[in-house]
């Protein structure tokens, strides 16, 4: 991967990090994925005509390699070939050095022949799916560049610094050998502290159960609009990624447009939280937040805005509200957030009932949670070129430190999951999808979102690989309110860390056709974040402006500063 400087690792490398990177399980072994692997070798290994037709493309490839190699010496070509696409071969080297050529043709080949191996084995497709996803994971893991005698670009670094790319990249190699698992660092956190640089916006505790602190922001404006809004954040990974720092923050954009601002920050659950439900994340999270906010501004509405995970219970919430008489809730904004898992994109493979069952027994070991380190693993398996192989040369063959990136920071900074909760959501939601049904049932409540006639801002992003925005889009069609969805640039955190600046998009349109697609061929493009245009719709049905409220109340006193408590839990 090919950047310019540690911002630009960071936000590429972002785009694809996120919480519900942690979200489904262990790895590979967990899903089935070696399994099937094994499974579609050997069926194909009983195949003579795969195998015939695979050698011989094999062969046909390795034969052809001596000519083409030579060709391309004395008659080199001008632009890029199909292999330069990938950016793991843009060193000129790879074309232009007949001995990386050769290496490059050859690795090619073998590709190309166990692909046709696995993709033509005739298994269901369920197991075709994971057979592909841990053979192209083992592509990568041997691709010549991740070996310095076969990296051009390595030993082009070792020449110029006379060896100490190499010493660095040893010293680095053991480092991560004993301090992260035998995987190569994807971030340099030391520069990060919480309360110093991320979660800086100024706040206090106002309110702390057994399960999350609620944290009131100090306002920066005069006056405020009358209707305060409620963060509701994700507990994989957290809260801090909607507070991040000063200028991407959301929660300060929020305030400095008027908003009296509340935030959820749940504590990282431990092993004697085994049994925490879905339901106690409802009761004791945001209905329990909802009373506090009520309390402290007395005001009769309250907006809400849900972010993955926070934004499925936000909506889970608003639903559970209404239908039991209770109508507090305001807008609502759900960022990320799919309510229809019938089509959950990458994360499918790790979430059917096989996988689950796996994982039961797995936390069952663990102690009743599902460990924060292990559950990193899952989404960098499914972008194992960007979050392995591409540190694996930047970090171990080039000697390079890996990049200082709060983005990266925040997505270390790992939680744990309850494993009644977590089995509860992975069974009902990916597998049975009983939420867009309309058959889930929380908290005695069997839940319909049909039931949320609020005002909903939908916001997905263009490269979210962990909810698909075609997914996120059919949130217009489960609630009953008006909606509006934006579809941004960004992957699933960086689409949401989105402030005003130059690269900044979104697509936007005021009809709302049953297809996806269809609404993306016809929706218009503005050179803007999304804040701006949220601030507008939000602030528009925010009530009139108002002197703030006082920081807690009598009921609900300031019990802390923030970041509060639990977010170093």
């Amino acid at each position: 991967m090919a950047w310019d400087s540690s911002w630009d690792v960071g936000q590429q490398a972002a785009e694809m990090l996120a919480p519900e990177s942690n979200v489904v399980g262990l790895g590979p072994d967990t899903a089935g994925i070696g399994d099937s692997l094994t499974a579609a070798v050997g069926k194909a290994a009983m195949d003579p005509g795969l195998m015939l037709k695979a050698a011989g493309t094999f062969g046909a490839g390795l034969s052809a390699i001596p000519s083409t190699v030579l060709s391309a010496w004395l008659k080199p070509k001008s632009g890029k070939d199909n292999a330069a696409a990938d950016r793991r071969f843009s060193d000129p080297a790879w074309t232009d050095n007949p001995y990386f050529h050769a290496v490059l043709l050859a690795y090619l080949s073998a590709c190309d022949f166990a692909r046709t191996m696995v993709t033509e084995s005739q298994l269901d497709h369920k197991r075709a799916t994971k057979a592909k996803l841990g053979l192209e994971l083992m592509l990568d893991a041997v691709a010549p560049t991740n070996f310095l005698l076969t990296n051009p670009t390595a030993i082009k670094r070792a020449f110029d610094t006379a060896g100490v790319s190499l010493l660095r990249g040893a010293r680095n190699f053991t480092s991560d050998l004993i301090q992260n698992r035998g995987l190569p660092r994807q971030v340099d956190s030391s520069p990060f502290e919480l309360g110093r640089n991320l979660a800086v916006t100024p706040a206090k505790v106002v309110f702390r159960n057994e399960l999350m602190e609620l944290l009131q922001y100090e306002p920066q404006t005069g006056t405020v609009h009358e209707t305060p809004v409620l963060c509701s954040p994700p507990w994989i990974n957290k809260y801090y990624i909607m507070d991040l720092a000063p200028q991407r923050s959301f929660i300060e954009w929020a305030i400095q447009h008027g908003r009296t601002v509340f935030a959820i920050s749940y504590r990282n659950p431990t092993a004697e939280m085994a049994r925490t439900t879905m339901d106690d994340y409802l009761i004791s999270g945001p209905q329990q937040a909802l009373d506090v906010v009520s309390e402290i501004t007395g005001a009769s509405k309250i907006d809400m805005v849900g972010l993955c995970l926070g934004g499925a219970l936000t909506a889970i919430t608003a639903a559970y509200l209404s239908q039991t008489g209770d109508d507090r809730i305001g807008s609502l904004t759900l960022l990320n957030t799919m309510l229809d898992y019938s089509e959950p994109g990458q994360l499918g493979v790790f979430t059917d009932e096989e996988a689950i069952v796996r994982l039961e027994k797995e936390m069952k070991k663990s102690g009743g949670t599902l460990p924060g380190k292990s559950m990193a693993g899952t989404f960098d398996v499914l972008r194992a070129n960007d979050l392995i192989f591409s540190y694996v040369v930047s970090n171990w063959l080039l000697g390079q430190t890996p990049p200082a990136f709060d983005i990266l920071a925040w997505n270390s900074d790992s939680t744990q999951m309850p494993a009644a909760m977590h089995t509860f959501y992975l069974r009902n939601f990916y597998v049975k999808n009983l939420l867009a049904k309309g058959e889930l049932e929380i908290a005695g409540q069997t839940i319909d979102l049909s039931a949320v006639k609020s005002s909903t801002y939908i916001v997905s992003a263009k490269n979210d690989h962990i909810v698909p925005w075609q997914s996120a889009y059919k949130t217009t069609g489960l609630v009953s309110g008006p909606t509006r969805f934006i579809l941004s640039n960004g992957g699933h955190i960086a689409g949401i860390v989105n402030p005003p600046g130059p690269k900044a998009w979104y697509l936007s349109s005021d009809d709302y056709p049953a297809n996806a697609e269809d609404w993306a061929s016809t929706a218009d493009r503005t050179a803007q974040s999304w804040w701006v245009d949220w601030a507008e719709w939000a602030g528009e049905q925010a009530g009139p402006m108002v002197e703030p409220p006082p920081m807690g109340s009598d009921k609900y006193p300031v019990i802390g500063d923030g970041p509060g408590e639990y977010v170093f839990s």
